[in-house]
């Protein structure tokens, strides 16, 4: 995902005078849920770009790990010790530097061992991993049928034969190759290597693809495609259950232009139907462009989706490039977390939280909920347990600023050392 960096150096006055922000007071008390265990919890690396993550038990020792796509950078393995402290396994992947945007995994040659997808943008290499015993991989990349300008990546049984598949979704941002999304169906005869189906199953786009849900949309049990377009409109592809999909982006309501980086399917207002949010930017910073405003398309139960944005979530003019969606305070309703960043400038912003009354109404919630430490360029975000208390934790990734951990559990978060006078320093 390259920015469009004019100079983060040179802000002048003048520059923002166009477009102004309040930031955030700070926060009070702290959060009733999330302690920020990022300084000692964390492998700390400032300026690392770690733009996705995923949670996954490598090793099988009971608790998960941390698998992080890093831009220009080599892709991290950090084990955890079962109570939230990370520790980096330099190697893992190799030591060859790419431009990795997105991490997934699955067990995709059926040897009970989590295998991991990473995609590639302006190099095009992406990788694929096959998990062994110890938390060892080795690189399979090879089996992977094409190299591409990736910015999506999705993994699911798309045609029912049990196997996990591979969904791409491409870009075009440098005006040349296809933007073309990809989809690989796993070989039934030879599981863990793949067929491209791109040509036969999808239907064509020229787009660019920057984020893709795999969700049944349409109840009948198969893995629709749910994608976020940088050029718009946003689509949605309807899978007959075989792995071929149609276009069905016409059910969509999308009468705001937008540039959607990352798109989810959640419940948003609990009827138990399927609903749809983008996280949009103004534009991936060259100047005020497009609304930023993340939208909420609510499922009206006849197989469409409308807007509901307005009077739903709170409104806003940062662009944020994710986000998650997690229930925060417990009460059986999904809210949302959400990344910020002020574009123009490309500012850092604090990490916002959207509180949900149960029927798809939010309401911001940042100064109560948020730790003030979650100020940066904020990314995709990854949730689940770390710290063993059987609640989700957010590893918060981030495009050159610290990568944060919020963790649940208070009684497992390191306190960092306190010097002693009349010691020597260490």
């Amino acid at each position: 995902m390259k920015i469009a960096m004019r100079s983060l150096l040179a802000l002048s006055a003048s520059g923002l005078g166009a477009f102004t922000f309040t930031p955030l007071a700070a926060q009070e008390a702290r959060s009733p849920e999330y302690v920020d265990a990022t300084r000692v919890n964390v492998p700390l690396d400032p300026w690392l770009h770690a733009l996705d993550a995923t949670f996954v038990d490598v090793d099988k020792d009971g608790d998960l790990d941390v698998v992080v796509a890093v831009e220009y950078g080599v892709n991290r393995l950090y084990l955890n010790d079962g109570h939230g402290t990370l520790t980096w396994k330099k190697g893992a992947f190799g030591n060859i530097v790419h431009d990795s945007e997105h991490v997934e995994a699955a067990d995709l040659n059926g040897d009970g061992w989590m295998d991991l997808v990473f995609v590639a943008e302006d190099d095009g290499v992406h990788q694929l991993f096959l998990g062994g015993p110890g938390g060892t991989f080795t690189d399979a990349s090879d089996r992977l049928p094409s190299h591409s300008e990736g910015n999506a990546l999705a993994i699911g049984d798309v045609n029912g034969d049990g196997l996990p598949d591979i969904v791409i979704g491409n870009t075009n941002e440098k005006g040349a190759g296809s933007a073309k999304d990809f989809l690989w169906l796993n070989d039934a005869d030879n599981p863990g290597h793949f067929i491209d189906a791109s040509v036969s199953h999808l239907p064509g786009n020229a787009q660019g693809t920057q984020g893709i849900v795999l969700a049944d949309m349409n109840g009948d049990g198969a893995l629709d495609i749910v994608t976020a377009q940088q050029d718009g409109p946003n689509r949605l592809l309807l899978n007959d259950g075989t792995g071929h999909f149609t276009e069905a982006t016409d059910r969509l309501e999308q009468d705001v232009p937008t540039e959607t980086r990352e798109v989810h399917v959640f419940d948003a207002n609990g009827n138990g139907l399927p609903d749809i949010l983008y996280f949009n930017l103004t534009s991936n910073n060259h100047g005020w462009d497009k609304d930023p405003q993340t939208r909420l398309l609510l499922n009206d139960g006849k197989g469409h989706w409308r807007d509901a944005t307005k009077g739903n979530l709170p409104e806003h003019r940062f662009s944020s490039w994710g986000g998650e969606i997690v229930d925060f305070n417990h009460d059986g309703a999904p809210d949302i977390v959400v990344s910020a960043i002020q574009v123009p400038g490309f500012v850092p912003l604090q990490v916002r939280a959207w509180q949900n009354d149960g029927k798809g109404h939010f309401t911001d919630v940042t100064l109560a909920m948020m730790p003030s430490e979650t100020t940066g360029r904020s990314w995709s975000m990854a949730k689940s347990d770390l710290d063993g208390d059987g609640k989700d934790d957010l590893f918060i990734g981030q495009w050159g600023t610290q990568a944060r951990l919020l963790l649940t559990n208070r009684d497992t978060v390191k306190k960092a050392p306190f010097p002693k006078l009349g010691q020597p320093a260490s």
